[in-house]
């Protein structure tokens, strides 16, 4: 038994090891009396079997665990719940399995019902979504305290949650499974699911280890027959609402017929005629959307006719307003983070699986036009997740995550009925329920239609109408092998207003040639290039910036020639190793670009301390001019990516004043946005200037972490995983 009460009772009275033997193989934990959560594979490697064995282990299959915290060394048994087997599987849509080395795949989810009731002192551990600013901790299989990892929440990858590990012990195998415990917030925030392990030696200045887990939503959308999950229990409102429903819940008929109703939507035992309303409230409190839950359960509850006068007539009936958004008010106050039920936020995610044409990011940014930062997100979900934790604005009739709905139905009309008409009916019910006026709805809606109607831009001669065009995008994750020569990577592409999407992983080594190949194959297949076109950016750990890819080429094979992607496609390099420091001086650069000036960096800069002097003098420079002997390219370009700066400029082999006044000639007058358009001139004219060796197009080299978005959610290398 635990003996006292610590930080992380929680976690240990619901913390599970998964066994094999006398061996701890994983971790699970437990979600309600008699159910543990942890990942298929981990059940597979407790029943001996391969680890992403697909079929469902029979009634015949028990799985030793215990609870260490709560009875250690007891053995218990379990048996996997047949409808809450989700093996791992290679996409969302379908049950293909998992190719070696394939992240993120989906699944990997498994509930087991304990033979018997489980020994005294456990219980359900609270659930809450992950939070980026507070750090977590992973318990190993064992359970023991000494081997905890520390890691901090990166971004979220959905299905996945990427995370830095910040110290304590390797992440090993033994680790997946187990609940990932935010000590700031009590509560389970994910799943250990797998690890990616930097290279050994770790290079200077390398990423740390990046840990990933299975997201509560991911966990709740891939087990709709799961019981919600405990929340921590909420004080601040709670009075509130106990007052709200005092007026609105008349009577105690009404208070046991709600408490009832209540404890069966959310798979808890009734206390049948000891309830009362603090036992409704509690219940309500206590459980993962459990609030919303009971607004919707009030507003159906039908009371028995009053035979005389009503002092609070019911809202529904007679109009009593007042006393019913008293009641929303309060219901926010003690959750304001959960504004759907547990049905809503499923059919709404289900509906969104069909949005192909919706980037999340730009529709924070239209939805939340004065938020002072806005959340990382990955997905339409993961989206509509932030949009849910925030109030109406004053004056604002429509709440945000209704005004996020209906502008993802208006964008993918475009595409067709579907899902558009699904959405917006989806929002007229969630809508009425939620006392939201049909007609401001309406107007909103009608609204975001004109303002998305094609812009008349009448080109001389010639009447006609057309939208903003936006760029598609090819983003090549590249990781070099030790020689720079052979790499592997993935490839990535955002078009036509479309999400991130993986469009081609390549886990076996190949040459340059290979991968300028492999992306002329993309644009071929994935990308539509009218009317502008696409941008291709090279993501490169930072030590590996020096390598030439904007003058690469794939070989003379086909009646089309060669492909070269820096003159027909506007090429420039990214870093993936911007960090949490950097990006706080990447915004301050960014914030400061329409009047920054140019800083150049030249031969008087190539130590490392005086570098970094210049860019701490000169914070709002947003463009480096990087002139001086290439052996210190790389040392300066690190130093600019570490200090925040989102574009460099420079030439692989020429440097001098000249060459110096020559690339501040080309961005001076440009707006940020051209400048890789006028590289990519730059470099077509030296081509076409054969004669000329000296033109500083040749070998013209652009970093350009633009302000405009974020780069794609995984690490560059996340297919060289283990599980642990």
């Amino acid at each position: 038994m635990i003996a006292g009460a610590g930080p992380d009772t929680p976690l240990q009275q619901s913390f599970a090891s998964l066994r094999y033997g006398d061996r701890a193989v994983g971790a699970g934990v437990l979600v309600a009396e008699r159910l543990v959560l942890t990942c298929a594979h981990v059940v597979n490697s407790a029943l001996g079997r391969d680890r992403f064995a697909q079929d469902t282990p029979g009634a015949g299959d028990p799985v030793t665990l215990r609870l260490p915290h709560v009875a250690a060394g007891r053995d218990l048994t379990g048996r996997v719940v047949r409808e809450m087997w989700v093996p791992p599987r290679a996409t969302a849509a379908t049950s293909a399995p998992v190719r070696p080395g394939q992240v993120p795949y989906h699944g990997d989810l498994a509930v087991l019902e304990l033979d018997g009731a489980p020994p005294a002192g456990a219980e359900p551990a609270p659930f809450l979504q992950h939070s980026y600013a507070n750090e977590t901790i992973a318990l190993w299989a064992s359970g023991n305290p000494l081997p905890t990892v520390r890691a901090v929440p990166r971004v979220s990858a959905p299905p996945w949650i990427a995370l830095d590990v910040l110290g304590g012990a390797e992440v090993t195998e033994g680790f997946s499974g187990g609940p990932l415990w935010d000590r700031a917030r009590q509560a389970v925030v994910g799943l250990v699911a797998a690890v990616h392990h930097a290279p050994q030696p770790a290079a200077p200045g390398a990423l740390p280890t990046t840990m990933y887990a299975i997201s509560v939503p991911a966990i709740e959308a891939e087990l709709p027959a799961l019981p919600p999950s405990a929340v921590p229990t909420a004080r601040r409102g709670v009075q509130q609402l106990l007052t709200a429903l005092e007026r609105v819940l008349q009577g105690r008929e009404a208070v046991l017929a709600c408490e009832e109703r209540l404890a069966a939507r959310l798979g808890r035992p009734s206390a049948g005629p000891a309830a009362d309303l603090e036992r409704l409230v509690g219940l309500a409190v206590g459980v993962r959307r459990g609030i919303p839950e009971l607004l919707d359960l009030v507003r159906d509850y039908e009371p028995p006719p009053a035979a005389g006068y009503e002092p609070h007539p019911w809202p529904g009936h007679h109009g009593a307003r007042e006393d019913w958004e008293r009641l929303r008010r309060a219901a926010r106050t003690v959750r304001p983070g959960e504004y759907l039920t547990t049905r809503q936020r499923r059919d709404l995610s289900g509906l969104l699986a069909h949005c192909t044409r919706t980037d999340p990011r730009t529709l924070l940014e239209r939805v939340l036009p004065h938020a002072p930062e806005l959340p990382a997100v990955a997905g339409l979900a993961d989206a509509m997740d932030a949009l849910e934790g925030f109030s109406s604005l004053t004056g604002a009739p429509v709440p945000p995550l209704l005004q996020g709905v209906v502008r993802v139905s208006v964008e993918e009309s475009a595409a067709g009925t579907y899902p558009s008409e699904d959405l917006d009916a989806w929002v007229e019910r969630v809508g009425a329920r939620s006392g939201v006026d049909e007609a401001a709805v309406s107007q909103f809606r009608a609204d975001v239609v004109a303002a998305a109607a094609p812009v008349r831009t009448p080109a001389p001669g010639l009447p006609g109408t057309g939208t903003p065009p936006v760029a598609p995008r090819v983003q090549v994750e590249l990781l070099p092998t030790a020689t720079g020569r052979r790499f592997t990577y993935q490839i990535w592409t955002l078009a036509d207003r479309r999400t991130h999407r993986l469009a081609l992983v390549r886990d076996a080594e190949a040459g340059s040639e290979q991968v300028v190949d492999d992306i002329r194959r993309v644009l071929r297949t994935e990308v539509r290039e009218d009317p502008e076109t696409a941008l291709v950016e090279y993501f490169l750990p930072a030590a590996w910036l020096g390598l030439d890819v904007d003058s690469w080429e794939s070989p003379d094979g086909d009646e089309d020639g060669p492909f070269v992607p820096g003159i027909t496609r506007r090429v420039v390099v990214r870093t993936t190793e911007r960090s949490r420091e950097s990006y706080a001086g990447w915004k301050q650069r960014t914030a400061a670009l329409p009047h920054a000036k140019r800083l150049v960096l030249d031969e008087r800069h190539t130590d490392r301390k005086v570098a970094r002097a210049q860019l701490e003098v000169h914070r709002d420079a947003g463009t480096v001019i990087v002139c001086c002997p290439p052996h210190h390219h790389g040392s300066l370009l690190r130093q600019c990516v570490q200090a925040g700066v989102h574009t460099v400029l420079w030439h692989r082999a020429e440097h001098g004043a000249q060459i110096a006044q020559d690339l501040l000639a080309l961005v001076d007058g440009t707006d940020h946005t051209a400048v890789p358009e006028v590289v990519r001139l730059e470099r077509a004219k030296a081509m076409a200037e054969p004669e000329s060796t000296t033109h500083h197009g040749r070998r013209l080299s652009l970093l350009y972490d633009a302000p405009d978005h974020r780069p794609p959610q995984l690490a560059p290398d996340a297919w060289v995983l283990t599980q642990p």
